[in-house]
């Protein structure tokens, strides 16, 4: 997966903001103020912070070798995905969706963007 397709598809999530809050190669998205995904930009290949529930993560680990213990993060709930081609695609983006969707269900309901997840 290149750099445009996955900033695509991580700004098209509703209230995605892009942010460089630790250097200028460390692309952090958040949504409600809380990160949901880190891209390290000077890295070939590009390295995905990604917040996973703990047994998935486990098991995403065994699965792929691309998915290790998240960089600098919680390793209980953060992964790293290598993005290194070994992996499909519409895996990756349903990591991202899946760590967009924890991230928001975690948010207080005034800090969710209007519509999302609303009973």
């Amino acid at each position: 997966m290149d750099l445009a397709t996955l900033r695509a598809h991580l700004l098209a999530k509703p209230g995605a903001e892009e942010t460089f809050p630790f250097d200028a190669v460390t692309l952090v998205l958040k949504v409600g103020g809380k990160m949901f995904a880190l891209v390290g930009l000077d890295e070939s290949p590009l390295r995905l912070n990604l917040k996973c529930l703990p047994e998935q993560a486990e098991i995403m680990r065994q699965l792929y070798p691309a998915v290790i213990p998240g960089y600098h993060m919680n390793k209980r709930h953060w992964n790293t995905v290598i993005l290194d081609g070994s992996l499909a695609d519409e895996d990756v983006l349903g990591m991202i969706d899946e760590s967009y969707r924890l991230v928001v269900e975690g948010l207080p309901r005034a800090r969710r963007p209007i519509g999302i997840w609303d009973p």
